[in-house]
């Protein structure tokens, strides 16, 4: 299912007004944590985000699309705990054009950023241990930059909300 929304979705981008032609390079991400925190992508706004500013505290990485039912799906629950879990900072990295994932957040807000990877999005998380490149790929980090779990496909709430729960709240 995730193929064929991946080659329909790159066939739509290259003609996309406003789609993420000059992402930045993702190919040569290290197979290593620290690709993460070194990231800087644009919103869909354009403006730039240091993944880095967000060392420190516990760090959700949800990769997603907005071609991607389970991504869809799975959004308003992220939302519910990124509000639960305020002492965690999430962010959903957008294996998709700035068009479609700022369209996609006037319907579906959410209070967490929502960054801009582009097609180049899948190297990354092919080089965080998803071989496949499926989506949603969520990735939890502890506040030393540590990768404590990994979730490949729709996050369960009452599963992941236990993976946060050993994040102490210093709110």
């Amino acid at each position: 299912m995730v193929g064929g929304g991946w080659a329909a979705w790159r066939a739509s981008a290259r003609k996309a007004p406003g789609a993420v032609a000059s992402a930045p390079s993702l190919r040569a991400v290290p197979q290593d944590s620290r690709a993460v925190y070194a990231l800087q992508l644009p919103d869909a706004n354009g403006e730039t985000h240091a993944v880095a500013n967000y060392q420190g505290k516990p760090l959700l990485v949800n990769f997603w699309a907005t071609w991607c039912p389970p991504c869809v799906k799975e959004m308003p629950e992220l939302e519910a705990l990124q509000k639960r879990y305020a002492h965690v900072q999430f962010l959903g990295i957008g294996i998709d054009t700035a068009v479609n994932i700022r369209q996609f957040s006037e319907k579906v807000p959410v209070s967490y950023p929502l960054l801009v990877a582009g097609t180049s999005g899948i190297d990354l998380i092919r080089g965080l241990g998803n071989p496949a490149g499926g989506l949603p790929f969520t990735i939890v980090f502890d506040e030393k930059g540590r990768i404590m779990r990994k979730i490949l496909g729709q996050v369960q709430p009452d599963d992941l909300a236990r993976t946060l729960d050993g994040f102490a709240s210093t709110v």
